[in-house]
């Protein structure tokens, strides 16, 4: 399944799907302009650290409201990986496993978390946070990927007890995201990714959104991609 994921990458990339951008955002800044990308594993604390620099200031861009789910915009600074879904918590299945940091100020999808630090727990989907999702190939957006869904009833889908409640491949870990200056970073435990770090990686920006009034369309597709780390998202970096 890997050679597959990553077959799948080249596919996408080198096809240019991401060249047709015919719903763009108007969030494309120097804030997503990526200038390098990095993930350190530390071994005396046994975590990786994932860095995402940008020519701006990371974290400063967030989405504008519109007051409702559905068409809900989304922001994000996106790790894809050749990890498999089940090293993160997911049953097997094809898709890209991506580390995505977001923020979307019209609804709440970390129910566990409270990352304000107000008690309340459903009002602080602007603040950035990470989430574990399995993209795929969505030709029907301009980005050309889309997280992947699935029916409730499907029994064979296994998600992280961490997971939001949506019928998509997408967890919601907790774990910390600090934006300073111009970078960006989360702190990972080993532990949570099958103490893997033999990966590798790639770092992307992009403009999601969120569908739930159109049948034919992606739950949270991916509709603008701003900038690519490697250029061809070939996932050319290992861990240091």
């Amino acid at each position: 399944m890997k050679t597959q994921n990553l077959l799948m990458i080249g596919i996408l990339f080198g096809g240019g799907l991401f060249t047709s951008c015919a719903q763009k955002s108007p969030y494309n800044n120097a804030d997503f302009e990526i200038k390098a990308v990095q993930i350190t594993h530390d071994t005396d604390l046994g975590v990786t650290v994932w860095e995402l620099a940008v020519n701006g200031t990371a974290g400063a861009t967030v989405p504008t409201a519109v007051g409702q789910l559905d068409g809900a915009p989304v922001l994000g600074y996106v790790f894809p990986t050749s990890l498999q879904p089940t090293d993160v918590g997911f049953n097997e299945t094809d898709g890209i496993v991506a580390l995505a940091l977001t923020s979307h100020p019209d609804f709440d999808d970390t129910p566990l978390w409270d990352e304000n630090n107000d008690a309340v727990f459903d009002n602080d989907g602007v603040v950035w946070h990470p989430h574990w999702v399995v993209l795929i190939e969505d030709k029907r957006v301009a980005g050309g990927l889309s997280v992947k869904q699935f029916k409730k009833a499907d029994e064979t889908v296994v998600l992280p007890p961490t997971n939001p409640g949506m019928p998509m491949y997408m967890d919601s870990p907790g774990y910390p995201v600090l934006a300073k200056n111009k970078v960006i970073k989360v702190v990972v435990p080993d532990y949570r990714i099958n103490n893997r770090t033999d990966f590798k990686y790639d770092g992307v920006t992009a403009f999601m959104k969120v569908n739930t009034s159109i049948d034919d369309m992606p739950m949270l597709g991916v509709y603008e991609v701003f900038s690519v780390a490697s250029g061809d998202l070939s996932l050319p970096y290992t861990i240091k």
